[in-house]
């Protein structure tokens, strides 16, 4: 099953041979820079990926020269900082993930190892961190949900579909539309599946009035 937490893209500066180092440690691992922070959130305390020194930004003259691939200056040179680009949860500082990647190296270097009864803890630690996270983000996406539901539906006519006019107006036609049934049928299961009471964003009074709208529209009438 597909993992329901977005991944933010992070864009981590750093130095060149700071850059160099993960990528070819990435690569020998069959891996990537972002596997790689990951691994060492998941397997050290935040405590002492906090201690350890930051790699840092890169130096004012550490510059890599890349060719815009877009706009009006395409095909163009541009000298910009170089940099790591990473997909994580989000929730990380540019910080702690330079932190982590620099762990890593020192892991491979062997200047530092990992008990796995702390591996262990820091695992359900960020198991857990992630569970409240994937929890707010389910949250925060069902008010924006609603919130675009609501803004976009019909308000429910008073009186109830009496005409033609409010049946296309329920529907979301203009009023002088005269829509085919193949149309029809697909405006009704697309607005009956965001409005049926059965569904987290329903209402009952529009799927009423939608069911009205499609007898009246059914039939010409």
């Amino acid at each position: 099953m597909t993992d329901p937490v977005i991944k933010h893209s992070y864009t981590i500066p750093c130095a060149t041979d700071f850059r160099d180092a993960v990528t070819a440690l990435a690569k020998r691992a069959g891996a990537n820079a972002a596997d790689l922070a990951r691994s060492v959130v998941l397997m050290i305390p935040k405590e002492e990926i906090d201690a350890f020194p930051d790699p840092g930004p890169p130096k004012p003259r550490d510059r890599e020269t890349i060719i815009l691939k877009s706009g009006t200056a395409k095909g163009k040179p541009w000298r910009r900082k170089p940099r790591l680009q990473v997909r994580m949860a989000p929730g990380f500082d540019i910080e702690t993930i330079r932190k982590a990647l620099g762990l890593a190296l020192a892991m491979d270097r062997g200047e530092r190892t990992v008990r796995l009864d702390d591996a262990s803890a820091a695992v359900k630690k960020s198991e857990a961190e992630t569970e409240l996270i994937r929890e707010e983000m389910a949250r925060e996406e069902m008010e924006r949900l609603r919130a675009m539901v609501s803004a976009l539906s019909f308000d429910p006519l008073p009186d109830g579909v009496k005409t033609r006019e409010d049946a296309l107006h329920v529907l979301g036609f203009p009023p002088a539309a005269i829509p085919g049934q193949k149309t029809l049928r697909v405006r009704f299961r697309a607005l009956a599946t965001v409005h049926h009471p059965d569904g987290d964003l329903g209402d009952h009074d529009r799927m009423s009035q939608l069911n009205a709208a499609m007898e009246r529209l059914r039939w010409g009438a």
